[in-house]
């Protein structure tokens, strides 16, 4: 066998025994043209000399557009594999400093987000993508039979382009926005590279988490319905899922029964289904996993704070003690542990409605309700038994918070003979641009009663405005309270309630069991308390 044979049959064995990796849809590999060794040398140096100036320094969004600028101009020099590896590595490290700049600004915001919010964080996404896609076309090079002679240690590569596309999603779950397209393909796309490498388990000396546990706990984020909670809660769950939670398991066997197992389609653009609500494809290369376990968890850590412990003896971040963090415990249980298929059908609807939203002005529109305070004008673009889907139209919404109580109103044809203002929980917000927002409303009750309430051994502190929902069986066969989060516990007895109508009453009550818990407001079950 002559020379040229002998290394075309070496060239075709290697590339028949390298590891087949799957690339997102997206991905392809570009080589920059070659450039004059002065020239190449100069950009190279002018990478550094950056990242030298600007290290330790980066302070969010801001920094992050000159940092994809030398990211463009490293992808436009042709740098050999393992220098390229290098710089690509520095620049990595700076983004990473401004991402995690960024994301406590993201915890307070108001949606819709405004345009110069949006802005700020557009641009830290396109940053975040073309990181993931150079650590993919760095992969490419890895493996690449006719490349260079770079060290094949796939494994950094592409835990950090996972990083990157987790980091995407946990922004869009921040400012309530649909994930961008393909985004969770590539995602289980760069998984299953991993797997098939059998790198998914592996470690590296500056982090304890691997790709499997930066794939799960985001999986794990994804199936709590992000767009249920406040931004701030969704970091404290964040928090909790990487410090607090156990493993999780992937594996392409169905678990034993339980109620808590979900299903992913690697080659679908969706994060995972609940397997109650929808069963896959029989020809499907599926991944199954079981959330029982971490579903107890949440609840066992609840019970054990309800109970006294504090959240440092149980190493939990200190937001799990409060109120709302009692509340997110309560429902990452049973949005983990107990996925339930949806009640009703929704109904395709298109009709005005006002909206009025804060407890405080819920309790002055109970009183004047043809004077709706604050009020703001949305179409109601679907509708059930048990809530609303609405679309913004005009007014305010700085105030509109997930989890907030709200009153509903329909208008013109749709409007009751009586004026009726329907009490409701906002259990979702999506916003795809500033301009564009639409809320997922709870149904509480078709009316409310203005209340203060006051508790005997603490009549110095005042009264505190509140509201009474009437019974309705057989959902709710007791009356309910609505107040502001932190106030009261359960069973917590000699609650004096007054409610003035056409003369002043006064009750004594004690909260039975909570109904609801968020961050903005709490609902008790009440019943008359008889006791001394």
């Amino acid at each position: 066998m002559n020379h040229h044979c002998r290394r075309e049959a070496d060239r075709r064995y290697a590339q028949e025994q390298s590891p087949k990796i799957c690339y997102p849809p997206s991905f392809m590999v570009t080589h920059p043209a070659p450039l004059p060794s002065d020239e190449q040398d100069s950009r190279i140096k002018g990478i550094l000399e950056w990242l030298a100036v600007t290290h330790g320094r980066a302070q969010g969004a801001d920094d992050a557009d000159p940092l994809l600028r030398q990211l463009m101009l490293l992808r436009d020099s042709p740098t050999p594999g393992p220098q390229r590896i290098k710089l690509l590595d520095l620049l990595y490290g700076h983004c990473e400093q401004i991402v995690r700049s960024e994301l406590p600004r993201l915890k307070d915001i108001a949606l819709p987000i405004t345009r110069r919010q949006r802005q700020r964080v557009r641009i830290l996404l396109d940053l975040l993508e073309a990181i993931a896609q150079d650590y993919f076309n760095t992969l490419a090079e890895l493996f690449d039979p006719q490349g260079s002679n770079s060290p094949k240690m796939p494994h950094l590569s592409l835990r950090r382009a996972m990083d990157a596309i987790a980091w995407q999603i946990r922004i869009y779950h921040l400012i309530a926005a649909p994930t961008a397209p393909g985004l969770w393909q590539q995602l289980h796309t760069a998984f299953r590279t991993a797997r098939r490498l059998g790198v998914h388990r592996q470690t590296s000396g500056v982090s304890a988490t691997s790709i499997q546990d930066v794939y799960t706990a985001t999986l794990l984020a994804a199936i709590a319905q992000p767009a249920s909670f406040s931004s701030a809660e969704l970091q404290f769950i964040a928090d909790y899922i990487a410090s607090c939670i156990p493993g999780l398991e992937l594996d392409e066997n169905l678990p034993a029964a339980s109620d808590a197992i979900f299903w992913i389609d690697p080659s679908k653009d969706f994060p995972a289904h609940a397997l109650v609500r929808r069963t896959p494809a029989s020809e499907k290369e599926i991944l199954y996993f079981s959330c029982h376990q971490i579903a107890l968890t949440a609840r066992q850590h609840r019970e054990k704070l309800i109970h006294g412990s504090t959240a440092e003896q149980l190493c939990l971040p200190a937001f799990a003690a409060t109120h709302a963090g009692l509340g997110v415990l309560n429902r990452l249980a049973n949005l983990w542990g107990l996925p339930t298929k949806r009640k009703f059908p929704r109904r395709r609807q298109s009709y005005r409605a006002l909206l009025c939203a804060g407890i405080d002005h819920l309790w002055q529109l109970s009183k004047t309700p043809d004077q709706p305070p604050g009020s703001s004008e949305w179409m109601v673009i679907n509708e059930s038994p048990d809530g609303y889907s609405l679309m913004h139209m005009t007014g305010e919404t700085d105030e509109l918070r997930v989890g907030d109580i709200v009153a509903i109103q329909a208008l013109g044809d749709r409007a009751e003979a009586d004026h009726t203002w329907h009490v409701c929980i906002i259990r979702w917000a999506i916003s795809e641009n500033p301009e564009h927002i639409e809320i997922g409303l709870q149904l509480l009750a078709a009316r409310a009663i203005a209340a203060e309430i006051a508790h005997p051994d603490e009549l110095e502190g005042g009264s505190v405005n509140a509201l009474l929902l009437p019974e309705t069986p057989p959902l709710r066969p007791h009356q309910a309270l609505v107040l502001p989060t932190g106030l009261l516990r359960e069973n917590t007895r000699r609650i004096v309630v007054l409610v003035e109508r056409n003369n002043l009453e006064i009750r004594e009550v004690q909260a039975t069991h909570l109904n609801e818990q968020t961050s903005s407001v709490e609902v008790f079950s009440v019943l008359p308390d008889d006791s001394p």
